[in-house]
C-alpha cells in the first residue's frame, strides 16, 4: 500500500460560522481501533493516532485517553468524543474499541457495550448488525491496513473490532435510535469524519435516515395500503397515531425541510423499485401553506409567512364561497396564520377553503413524487383541530 501525502485537518481552525469543529464517533472509534491494534501487534503504546479521513487528502490527529491489554488477549483503547461546538448527545462520551485476533482472515465488527444493534430494515446496516455505519467501517478497515503496513505485519489472521461507548445505552435514549429500531446504544456515525458545528446538513441527513426506515417498515397488515405521514411539527402527531393508526416509525418529523423530505422519498422509492400508496402531510398551515408560494424550505428565515397564499386562494374562490373583499383583506393583513384561521372560523365557506388549500398543496407535492400514488394533506389549528377534510 503506497503512502499517501496527506495534510492534517486542523480542528483549531474555526468553521465559517465562527464555531469549533469536532470529531465524529466514527473518527473516535477509528482512532481507538488504531491504538488498540498497534499495541496488540507489539507496536508502541500510542498517545495519539492519525485517522485518515474519507476525502483521501487529510488526517485527524486524535488523542488516545487510554490503552491497555486485557487478560483474554484483547486490547482496549479509549477516546474522548469532542464534538466541537455542535450540540451533540455524544459530546464528552468515551468511545472505545476492543481488538482481538480471529482465525477467519477477515475484519469483523461487533457492538460493544453502549453501541446499538439494528433490528429494523431501512438503515445503512443490515438487521442484526452493529450500528456502525458504512463510512466508519471503511475508515476502520483502512486503519487496520495502515497499522499492518507500518509494523510490517502480514494479515495472516483476521481481527475482531468491538466498538462501544461508555454509558451509551443512556445516551441513546436522548436520540431517535430506539424509534429507529437501534437497540442497546448509540450509532457510530460520520460521513466525513468531521463534525461541522450547528450544521443543518446533519439534521437533514437524519431526516433522510428516518424516511428510509419509514419506507422500509413492513408492520402494516397484508392488504392494507402502505402509507407514511410527514409532520413539520408536533401538530398532526395524534392524527397520524389515532386516526391513521400508523406505527410511530411511519410518522416522520421533517421540521422545515419539506422539499428535501419529498426528494428523499422519491429517491428511496426509485432505489427500491417500489411505490408508496399514500403520503400524508399533516400540520399547521403556517408551515404547509407556504407551498402555495413555491416555498419548500419553510423556515422563517427562508420565507415569508403563509397568509398571502391563503388570501390568494380565498380571493380565487370568493365567487363560489361568498367571501367579501374585507374578509380577504383581513386574511392577508393578519399578524399570523393562526389569526387568519380564527378570522375564518365564523365563515360558512371556511372548511371548503381549507379543503381547497389541502388539495392544492397535495397537487404541488405530488408533482415531485412520481413514485407515490396519492398525496393527502390535513391542516390543523394550534389546538389540533382539523380545518379542512375531516378524515
Amino acid at each position: 500500500m503506497q503512502e499517501l501525502e496527506r495534510a492534517e485537518f486542523d480542528l483549531t481552525v474555526l468553521a465559517p460560522n465562527g464555531l469549533r469543529r469536532g470529531r465524529t464517533t466514527g473518527s473516535c472509534a477509528t482512532a481507538a481501533v488504531k491504538a488498540a491494534l498497534t499495541l496488540l501487534l507489539q507496536g508502541p503504546r500510542l498517545d495519539k493516532a492519525e485517522v485518515s479521513l474519507p476525502d483521501g487528502k487529510h488526517y485527524l490527529l486524535v488523542p488516545i485517553a487510554a490503552v491497555q491489554a486485557l487478560a483474554d488477549g484483547r486490547v482496549r483503547a479509549e477516546v474522548f468524543k469532542d464534538g466541537g461546538d455542535d450540540p451533540d448527545n455524544t459530546h464528552g462520551a468515551t468511545i472505545f474499541a476492543e481488538v482481538a485476533r480471529n482465525a477467519s482472515g477477515d475484519i469483523r465488527f461487533f457492538a460493544g457495550a453502549g453501541v446499538g444493534t439494528a433490528t429494523q430494515p431501512g438503515l445503512r446496516v443490515a438487521v442484526g448488525e452493529p450500528a456502525i455505519n458504512p463510512v466508519p467501517r471503511s475508515m476502520m478497515r483502512q486503519a487496520v491496513a495502515e497499522v499492518l503496513l507500518e509494523l510490517g505485519v502480514d494479515q495472516a489472521s483476521g481481527f475482531d473490532l468491538s466498538i462501544g461507548c461508555e454509558n451509551g445505552q443512556v445516551i441513546a435514549q436522548k436520540t431517535f435510535n430506539p424509534r429507529l429500531g437501534i437497540i442497546g446504544g448509540i450509532s457510530i456515525l460520520g460521513t466525513s469524519g468531521i463534525v461541522e458545528p450547528m450544521s443543518l446538513a446533519s439534521w437533514i441527513a437524519s431526516i433522510e435516515v428516518y424516511i428510509h426506515v419509514a419506507l422500509a417498515d413492513n408492520s402494516q397488515p397484508q392488504g392494507v395500503a402502505t402509507s407514511v405521514a410527514y409532520l413539520p411539527g408536533k401538530i398532526g402527531r395524534t392524527f397520524a397515531r389515532e386516526v391513521l393508526q400508523l406505527p410511530e416509525v411511519r410518522s416522520v418529523q421533517i421540521a422545515n425541510f419539506l422539499g428535501d423530505a419529498l426528494d428523499f422519498t422519491q429517491a428511496a422509492l426509485v432505489e427500491q423499485g417500489a411505490e408508496l400508496d399514500v403520503l400524508w402531510l399533516a400540520g399547521h398551515p403556517g408551515k404547509l401553506a407556504k407551498v402555495l408560494d413555491g416555498v419548500w424550505d419553510t423556515h422563517s428565515s427562508k420565507s415569508n409567512m403563509a397568509m398571502g397564499g391563503v388570501a390568494r386562494m380565498a380571493r380565487t374562490l370568493a365567487p363560489t364561497l361568498g367571501f367579501s373583499d374585507a374578509l380577504i383583506a383581513d386574511i392577508e393583513n393578519a399578524n399570523t396564520v393562526e389569526a387568519a384561521i380564527e378570522r375564518l372560523k365564523p365563515e360558512a365557506g371556511a372548511t371548503a377553503l381549507w379543503c381547497a388549500i389541502e388539495a392544492r398543496i397535495a397537487q404541488l407535492a405530488q408533482a415531485r413524487l412520481p413514485a407515490v400514488r396519492r398525496v393527502e394533506v390535513r391542516l390543523f389549528d394550534l389546538d389540533g383541530n382539523l380545518l379542512g377534510a375531516q378524515a
